[in-house]
Parts: C-alpha cells; sequence; structure tokens
C-alpha cells in the first residue's frame, strides 16, 4: 500500500515544499504561542484559571426559573 501511495507522491511536481511549509506554520505557531505566553498578564492567567470553579449568578438563576 505505502509503495502505491509512494509512486504517486513522487510523480507530483514540488511535492517537497509541502513539508517545509507545514514546518513553517508549526514552528510560527509554537513561537507565537510562546510569545502570548511571555506576554499575557498574570492577572488574564488568574482569572482564566478560576473561571471553571467560579459561581455565576446568570446561571443559577437560568436553573432556578427552568425548574
Amino acid at each position: 500500500m505505502l509503495k502505491f501511495i509512494k509512486h504517486h507522491m513522487d510523480t507530483i511536481a514540488g511535492i517537497g515544499l509541502y513539508p517545509a511549509i507545514s514546518f513553517v506554520l508549526f514552528f510560527t505557531f509554537f513561537l507565537g504561542m510562546l510569545w502570548w505566553l511571555r506576554t499575557v498578564s498574570k492577572e488574564h492567567i488568574t482569572h482564566m484559571t478560576a473561571l471553571p470553579l467560579a459561581e455565576d449568578k446568570h446561571t443559577n438563576d437560568s436553573l432556578q426559573h427552568a425548574n
């Protein structure tokens, strides 16, 4: 099966460009995430980590009205 796919991939002109493009896109995304992680404020991180545990008044009100 792999020989069948490899033969068709070899016949495509410029196919070697796609792995290079995907690597550059991945590396750019990775560097962007590292940059964002370094520049984001500590307050934002603290707020985001507390969200799953925070009580939401709107959610409690809508649950009471549904019952």
